[in-house]
């Protein structure tokens, strides 16, 4: 009897998406903004002059593929680790062969250390003597902020690198070319599949390019060869409707939008349709939920400051409960800021705070607001006349400034008359009439 698999290559397995990762710069997709001509990764690989430093970028972009990059163009020793499954042991181990391979050949040591703001902060600092000493040149991969996630010690001995979400094109060429390679891809399946559905396939890894290749994958494996790939099949990968995707996917940001503008617009209607669009549509959940947060800050504020909680909670049962109810919990939060009174002043006075801090001198902290925790601070002024508003009428410091001297007079936050935001107003006005009095008491 016949081996049946007698004809199979004898290699072991390895996804598609890691046979596909490229070998090269030239082959690697996205990231023009970093990795083209004249870039400073590009002329990291080029020259050789290296520094550690971060990728800060989401899922799928591409942060490991350039580490082992680098390190093949220096001829290095890579060594990678993840902070999921590893600890100081292995950050120990790491460096003992770094240092080994240093003495021994003078071999240069590349470490990788995925998902890195996944080490605590002793565990973080533990890498600090090695990469000043050049053991080793480091590259921490996240997946999170490293301004929030990552000790100051860390960030000041390796600079931010952030990767972009590449786009669906991107994606859809790494696909096409997976499709035509006969020695990584899957060109000897040979099945046939239209562009339209390789651009919902594409579409569907939403930015991911790992996750497109696995959809393709899948794929592969529900078709036969010579055939055409069907839209039930199609369906099978992508766990629901094809119709959810449109070519450039333009039809489906729009409805985004059109779900955006109907909460700020105070139509509970048209939040709930394209709500229902979306999700039909095969748009993740959670996905609407972020925005509805966007929609708190920004087109609410503190005219109705629940609405922030009110999405959050949404949020929260989702997770707990699942899409069932979940979804319900959802479309509720978002009946509630269509209804809610709406004011974008906190938005326009964080805009302008920002755009104003940016592009003006970094004016000193008035003394009497500074901190003064040691008698030489208190010598210098530090302090000196602070005013504890807790100890003064209505607990109201009338009169004290808070502002830098240069901008004493600027009022950044403007609140509106509607919701919450009027008393406010109301509040603001009535604290300004005692400023008045006491500057008039002064002179």
């Amino acid at each position: 009897m016949k081996d049946l698999f007698s004809d199979i290559p004898s290699r072991a397995y390895q996804p598609l998406a890691a046979r596909m990762r490229p070998s090269t710069l030239e082959e690697y997709i996205g990231q023009s903004h970093l990795v083209g001509p004249g870039k400073p990764l590009r002329r990291m690989v080029e020259t050789g002059h290296c520094h550690s430093f971060i990728l800060w970028g989401p899922p799928g972009v591409g942060k490991t593929t350039f580490a082992q990059l680098l390190s093949h163009a220096l001829d290095a020793q890579f060594i990678e680790i993840s902070a999921v499954m590893s600890g100081v042991k292995e950050i120990r181990a790491a460096v003992d062969q770094a240092k080994q391979l240093r003495m021994m050949n003078g071999t240069q040591t590349v470490l990788f250390v995925d998902e890195v703001h996944r080490f605590n902060k002793s565990q973080q600092d533990a890498f600090l003597p090695f990469i000043e000493d050049g053991t080793f040149l480091f590259i921490g991969a996240t997946t999170e902020n490293p301004a929030f996630e990552l000790n100051s010690a860390l960030l000041s001995r390796a600079r931010v690198y952030r990767l972009k979400t590449p786009t669906a094109e991107d994606v859809q060429s790494v696909l096409e070319k997976a499709l035509k390679d006969h020695e990584k891809g899957i060109a000897s399946y040979a099945f046939e599949i239209s562009e339209y559905f390789l651009s919902v396939l594409a579409h569907a890894a939403d930015g991911d390019i790992r996750r497109g290749l696995n959809f393709l994958e899948i794929l592969s494996d529900l078709v036969e060869p010579k055939t055409e790939v069907s839209q039930e099949q199609l369906e099978d990968v992508l766990g629901g409707s094809v119709r959810r995707f449109d070519r450039k996917g333009d039809v489906f940001y729009d409805q985004i939008s059109a779900f955006h503008k109907s909460v700020r617009g105070s139509s509970p209607d048209g939040a709930l349709y394209w709500m229902a669009r979306m999700l039909d549509g095969g748009c993740d959940p959670l996905y609407i939920v972020r925005r509805l947060l966007a929609i708190a800050s920004e087109d609410i504020g503190n005219a109705d400051p629940r609405a922030l909680q009110v999405g959050l909670n949404a949020w929260d049962i989702f997770e707990r409960v699942g899409p069932g109810e979940g979804n319900r919990a959802i479309a509720q939060a978002a009946v509630y800021m269509a209804s809610a009174p709406k004011s974008n002043a906190v938005y326009q006075a964080f805009n302008q705070v920002m755009s104003d801090v940016a592009s003006q001198p970094s004016y000193d902290v008035p003394n009497h607001l500074r901190n003064a925790p040691t008698s030489l601070a208190k010598n210098m002024g530090h302090g000196e006349d602070y005013r504890y508003a807790h100890n003064e009428e209505h607990a109201y410091a009338a009169g004290e400034r808070y502002m830098p001297e240069e901008l004493a007079e600027m009022r950044y936050y403007q609140p509106t008359d509607r919701g919450l935001e009027k008393k406010i107003q109301d509040k603001l006005s009535w604290l300004a009439e005692l400023d008045e009095v006491s500057s008039l008491k002064r002179y």
